[in-house]
C-alpha cells in the first residue's frame, strides 16, 4: 500500500516491506494465522509465536482502529506504519510484531468488516412473493448501503486490492458476500429445482445482483451529488432486485 516512490527508498531490515501485497510465508503466515483467529480473551501471538496475552491483543486492537482512522482520512496510498503507531500511541517496532506490512493490518480490517454484511442475508428466508416482499427488499437494500457506509473506507480498500490482483483480499470479498449471493440464487430457484425464470441462471443472476448492490452502495453518494435522494436510490434497486425474484 505504499507508493513506487516509497518502495525505493532505504530502508532499515525491519522496515523492508517486500511487493505491494505480498503474502506472508513460514513462521510469520502461521503467526498471523493464530492471531486472526483469536477471540477476545485468548492468547495472541507475535509474529515470532511470542504469546503476548491480553496487553498484547488489546495494543493489536488499537493498532488496527488507529490503521483504519488513517484510512479513512488519507486513503489507499496515504497508509504508512509511521502514522499508524503514532494514532495507536506505540512505536513502528511494536506494529511490526503483529503485523508483517500495511496490508496485513488491511487485511485483518477487511475480515473483521466483511462480517458485518452476514446478517442482511436472513431478510432472504422469507417469501418475498407476499405484501411484505418488497418492504424486506427495501430493508435489504437500506441495510446494505448503511454496512457501506459504516466500512466504506475499509471496504472500498479491499475492493480495490481484490481487482488488483490480490488473491487474499478477492477471497475475503467473495466470503463476505457468499451469504447474500447464495440466498438470492436460492430465490430464483423453483420447488423443483429447475430455475424459476427461463433462460436465466440463478447463481449468474444473482451474481449480478449483488454486483449492483455493491456497485450502488459504494457510490450512492455520487449519484446523490446529482440530485438523487438516498431513499430514492434504496427504492428503484429494492424494485430491481424484487422483480427480479418474484416475477
Amino acid at each position: 500500500l505504499a507508493s513506487a516512490a516509497e518502495a525505493g527508498r532505504s530502508r532499515s531490515p525491519r522496515d523492508s516491506t517486500p511487493p505491494m501485497f505480498a503474502r506472508p510465508v513460514g513462521s510469520e503466515r502461521m503467526a498471523e494465522d493464530a492471531i486472526a483467529g483469536s477471540e477476545e480473551g485468548a492468547t495472541v501471538v507475535a509474529l515470532d509465536g511470542r504469546a503476548v496475552g491480553r496487553r498484547g491483543a488489546a495494543t493489536r486492537r488499537r493498532i488496527l482502529d488507529a490503521t483504519a482512522s488513517v484510512l479513512e482520512r488519507g486513503g489507499l496510498r496515504d497508509l504508512r506504519v509511521a502514522d499508524i503507531a503514532r494514532g495507536a500511541g506505540c512505536s513502528p517496532g511494536t506494529f511490526y510484531q503483529y503485523f508483517r506490512d500495511v496490508p496485513s493490518a488491511v487485511l485483518v480490517l477487511a475480515e473483521e468488516a466483511g462480517e458485518g454484511a452476514e446478517p442482511l442475508a436472513a431478510l432472504l428466508d422469507a417469501d418475498w412473493h407476499g405484501p411484505a416482499g418488497l418492504d424486506a427488499a427495501r430493508s435489504l437494500v437500506d441495510g446494505f448501503l448503511a454496512y457501506w457506509d459504516a466500512h466504506r473506507a475499509v471496504l472500498r480498500t479491499r475492493n480495490l486490492a481484490a481487482q488488483e490482483g490480490d488473491a487474499r483480499f478477492r477471497d475475503v470479498r467473495n466470503q463476505s458476500l457468499r451469504p447474500l449471493t447464495e440466498g438470492i440464487a436460492r430465490m430464483l430457484v423453483g420447488s423443483d429445482g429447475a430455475p424459476r425464470r427461463e433462460g436465466v441462471t440463478p447463481y449468474a443472476a444473482a451474481a449480478a445482483l449483488v454486483a449492483m448492490l455493491e456497485r450502488m452502495a459504494a457510490f450512492h453518494g455520487d449519484l446523490e451529488a446529482y440530485g438523487l435522494r438516498r431513499h430514492e436510490v434504496v427504492e428503484t434497486t429494492a424494485r430491481i432486485l424484487h422483480a427480479t425474484v418474484t416475477d
